[in-house]
């Protein structure tokens, strides 16, 4: 793909009251980019459809807005900032529903962490829930996974720590600006995490932490995932919420079965119940969505000079690509009915048909469906 957007166009939107996540990304499916969206005239706006009066009148200022004071910050404090449609900008985030056009990055993503799996949890979790954590997080970074979760206390910090002991890859995404790390007791683990591979939010830099960001952080762990692991929850914790947006987009949740007289158990039972993956080891994980090592290849390909943006020639077609696109003859399919067809799970799905978009080979429609090219 070629760069088409412009960081301080975007930063312009995302400094601007009253125009959020959805609105920009229904303004740039309109407009095909923010420098459209900016030179819009009122009449132009007017044709997007669901466009309130008081965010018409947002958009028209915001080419008003100064943006050099975030970039300096974000220069100031070693953060890049990235657009959609950057190389490195998660493969796996833009396929999920409302992505984040634009994100700030505290360290280093690489192509490779689209091998990646979600370790959800409690903030107060027990002694179990704790060491299942650590131990989910290590033995996911040992099996060459890229552990994603949220730097909360309790189930998330414990995974975070599983995987740097494993000497291995864990992004951490925070529901506040790069500048407030939450909680507080977790700095040292924030710049550990940013030393070795990346701090991310989509908030600006000064951004406080509050009840509305934390379910948006939690949408973008389940975007960035294979699929997610819930070690211990409640019956009203925000991990569930995780889980559910992780079935909207078609990707697989695992659950950790707990003592069945503890609270903290409760969420991962109901998920059990739900039809979620009762996992015991990472065996379990890797039954579900395959070793990763197709995501990492395509990943690795992606960074190499001599492959361009689709389907380089003389590309092998593997089985699982072979079974899905004589599955979708010539016409649109939705992503459950192409697994019902092919008796296979929705991660293996979902990660294939991720590959195959990367590949050229098929193209996503909204609504979960795809057709091929």
């Amino acid at each position: 793909m070629n760069k088409i957007e412009n960081i301080e166009n975007l930063l312009c939107l995302a400094l601007t009251k009253d125009i959020g996540t959805i609105t920009v990304n229904r303004l740039l499916s309109h407009f095909g980019s923010s420098d459209n969206i900016l030179g819009a005239s009122e009449e132009e706006l007017r044709k997007v459809k669901g466009l309130r009066s008081n965010q018409l009148q947002a958009i028209l200022s915001a080419v008003k807005v100064d943006p050099r004071p975030e970039l300096d910050l974000a220069a100031d404090n070693e953060v890049k900032i990235i657009a959609y449609d950057d190389p490195l900008f998660p493969k796996s985030l833009l396929y999920s529903p409302d992505p984040p056009y634009m994100l700030y990055i505290k360290g280093e993503l690489k192509p490779w962490d689209i091998k990646a799996v979600g370790i959800v949890g409690t903030r107060h979790a027990s002694r179990y829930g704790r060491e299942q954590a650590e131990r989910f997080g290590r033995d996911l970074a040992q099996a060459g996974y890229t552990v994603v979760s949220g730097l909360a206390r309790g189930i998330d910090t414990l995974a975070h720590r599983g995987a740097l002991l494993a000497g291995g890859r864990t992004i951490a995404v925070i529901g506040s600006g790069l500048l407030h790390v939450y909680p507080p007791e977790n700095r040292d683990l924030f710049t550990e995490i940013a030393s070795s591979a990346a701090v991310i939010s989509e908030f600006s830099m000064n951004t406080s932490p509050s009840r509305n960001t934390f379910p948006r952080r939690n949408r973008i762990i389940a975007g960035m995932s294979l699929g997610v692991l819930v070690v211990e929850a409640p019956l009203r914790s925000g991990a569930l919420i995780t889980a559910r947006q992780t079935l909207q987009m078609g990707r697989e949740v695992f659950a950790v079965p707990g003592m069945v007289d503890q609270e903290q158990s409760q969420g991962c039972h109901k998920l059990i119940r739900d039809g979620a993956i009762l996992t015991t080891s990472v065996r379990d994980i890797i039954a579900e969505i395959g070793d990763g090592k197709e995501a990492q290849s395509q990943a690795e390909m992606e960074i190499s000079p001599s492959v361009g943006a689709g389907r380089a020639a003389g590309d092998e077609i593997n089985t699982k690509e072979e079974r899905i696109l004589a599955a979708m003859g010539g016409d649109n399919f939705h992503i459950d009915e192409l697994c019902a067809e092919l008796k296979m799970s929705v991660a293996e799905v979902s990660s294939t048909l991720m590959i195959m978009e990367l590949r050229g080979l098929v193209v996503s429609e909204p609504g979960g469906f795809y057709r091929k090219i």
